[in-house]
């Protein structure tokens, strides 16, 4: 579920700090206009307009604005839908970056977030075929933030989902340190992850996915690992439990019979898998998984 917590419409040499979020919350950033710095943790990103910052880990980080002025520090304007960044000082906005946040389950959403690099830098403006969509998506998300009214909330929130499966689809050549398997751009690469995503629980042998890629066993590991910055073993371990994390939520199977069905021979092999990647039992999981369900389901009656 994605939600937009702020418009920053921020003047020259303006210094924001944006407090962690919690467990299961990752950050995002997109900005429409001008350029800024976003500094994470040592990481220094140098944004301009189309680029997204995604923060996996919802770590605390800072924005800052170019200008030689003393640093300036922000005040915040409450709306109905989302809080105004401006800079205490006034004066024109040098920069109009949209701030929100992702909440995901602590199960295939988990080990998704987890996979990816922290941060993520994307400039869709590298691409042509991204550049309209973003130019698009950037023109509605400003309309309604200027009109802000009933279902400016939900209508903001929509498109900042899509902004995130642009990321994590289509996102071209991301200029960070490791890859995003879920961006892989070689059709034969694509393949064999579709492969492994479409049925995690077959015997997904390195040489069995080469095959169906079509690659010598050598040239596939190149190519995936380049692709995907992680290892087979590592990516199918990830699909697998992707996979069990939605049948445990979603289905009634006991946790040997979904173990199996992702390609476990032995339960207590998929537990210590499970548990590796999602931080807590396949048991642990389906109980909280239930937990959170009832009052949602105690809503609707």
């Amino acid at each position: 579920m994605a939600e937009l917590d702020r418009r920053c419409l921020l003047g020259g040499s303006t210094r924001m700090d944006v407090a962690g979020r919690p467990p299961l919350q990752a950050q995002f950033h997109v900005l429409l206009e001008g350029r800024c710095q976003l500094q994470v943790g040592r990481v220094l990103l140098e944004m301009r307009p189309g680029d997204l910052v995604l923060i996996p880990s919802g770590s605390p980080h800072r924005v800052i604005t170019p200008g030689d002025g003393p640093l300036r520090t922000t005040d915040e304007t409450a709306g109905d839908s989302f809080i105004t960044m401006h800079s205490a000082d006034g004066g024109p906005a040098v920069i109009d970056l949209f701030c929100g946040h992702y909440s995901f389950d602590p199960g295939a959403g988990a080990v998704l977030f987890r996979s990816l690099p922290d941060p993520v830098h994307v400039s869709f403006g590298d691409s042509r075929e991204t550049d309209e969509v973003l130019r698009m998506l950037s023109a509605l998300m400003r309309g309604e933030a200027r009109r802000e009214g009933t279902g400016t909330a939900a209508i903001l929130s929509a498109l900042s989902t899509v902004l995130l499966a642009m990321v994590l689809r289509t996102a071209p050549n991301p200029p960070t340190a490791e890859a995003l398997w879920t961006a892989a751009s070689h059709p034969r690469v694509v393949a064999a992850i579709e492969c492994v995503l479409d049925d995690p629980g077959a015997d997904w042998s390195i040489e069995r996915l080469a095959r169906s890629a079509g690659m010598s066993r050598a040239t596939f590991l190149r190519h995936f690992s380049q692709e995907t910055g992680m290892n087979v073993g590592a990516f199918v371990t990830r699909a697998r439990v992707m996979a069990a994390a939605d049948l445990l939520g979603n289905s009634d199977a006991t946790v040997a019979t979904v173990a199996a069905r992702v390609g476990y021979h032995s339960e207590s092999a998929f537990s210590r898998a499970f548990r590796s990647e999602v931080g807590m039992t396949p048991a642990r999981y389906r109980r909280d998984h239930r937990h959170r369900a009832q009052p949602a389901k105690g809503e609707a009656t």
